[in-house]
């Protein structure tokens, strides 16, 4: 986007920018699988279903936020990156106002938060806390986890386990052992979201002092991460599926196996700016998978 593009946007559409709304695909993947078992199970309750959808999509956006401002604030963020638009390093908003909006859509979450604590208990309260907490520690405050390797780790326990059991648990008062086990694809796939992102921006992260695991282990070793969470979160289904976990049904999430291949063929074989399609193909990838697990589960 030109100097001239950027001139012609309104607030609104900065705005928009900011949130990021390619990566949102991510956030809905958990909720909608979590919901899909409640069905199965007999357990949907409707409102907090759709409570549980809207703060996982604001905790994205916030994360989103948050990356926007403390990634350029770290001098991660160049005229060098190669990946989509960030607002700050633009020049588009300033981190004070960033951050303001980070806080606003958080406060937001909260407050949806407080609504599901009220219906499933304090244990929610806990999980959004951390979820926030970690969000903002992922690129800000004095530890960030994405410099240090531990960005996949995080990504795989909130929008993975917390997630797919997190939202089936405000809807049924428990965890069901499914929800469990469906939290472990529905989070590799979300992780191999930042797998592309960080191989995408080895050299720029290097440089930068970001040592996410995609700069410790390579592009090989990113791409070779990248394929084992595809493959474990495709074979899972069968193992669950004939260990009875889950009905047979949820194999409908093997149609989207020429979409994941298309997706890994880019991923091994483009570099740098030629990945951007990549990383939007396997969130549209994920949010694909459990809409197909969804069909699954109201057909059984």
């Amino acid at each position: 986007m030109t100097a001239n593009e950027h001139a012609k946007l309104n607030h609104w559409q900065i705005w928009w920018l900011a949130a990021r709304p390619k990566t949102l695909p991510a956030a809905l993947a958990g909720v909608v699988t979590g919901i899909a078992l409640a069905m199965w199970e007999g357990r949907f309750r409707p409102v907090p279903a759709l409570a549980a959808l809207l703060v996982g999509l604001l905790l994205q956006i916030g994360s989103n936020l948050a990356n926007d401002v403390f990634d350029f604030e770290r001098g991660a963020d160049t005229t060098e990156r190669h990946g989509p638009l960030r607002v700050t390093q633009a020049g588009l908003l300033t981190p004070v106002q960033v951050k303001r909006g980070m806080w606003a859509v958080f406060g937001l979450a909260g407050a949806l938060g407080l609504y599901l604590a009220w219906v499933a208990g304090w244990p929610v309260i806990l999980i959004g806390a951390a979820a926030i907490a970690s969000a903002i520690a992922y690129t800000g405050g004095p530890f960030p986890l994405g410099y240090y390797g531990l960005g996949d780790l995080f990504v795989f326990l909130f929008f993975g386990l917390a997630a797919v059991a997190g939202t089936y648990y405000v809807q049924a008062g428990w965890v069901s052992p499914a929800a469990w086990w469906m939290s472990v694809p529905i989070g590799l796939l979300v992780v191999d979201i930042l797998v592309v992102n960080n191989l995408r921006d080895i050299n720029t992260d290097r440089s930068a002092g970001k040592f996410t695991l995609a700069v410790r282990f390579g592009a090989l070793g990113a791409r070779r991460q990248y394929l084992i969470c595809m493959a474990v979160a495709y074979l899972l289904i069968p193992l669950l599926a004939w260990s009875n976990v889950i009905p047979p049904a949820a194999l409908l999430t093997w149609l989207s196996i020429p979409l994941a291949w298309r997706v890994t063929r880019t991923v091994f074989t483009q570099s740098g700016r030629l990945l951007n399609p990549a990383l939007a193909n396997t969130g549209q990838l994920a949010l694909i998978y459990s809409l197909l697990f969804l069909a699954g589960m109201l057909i059984n």
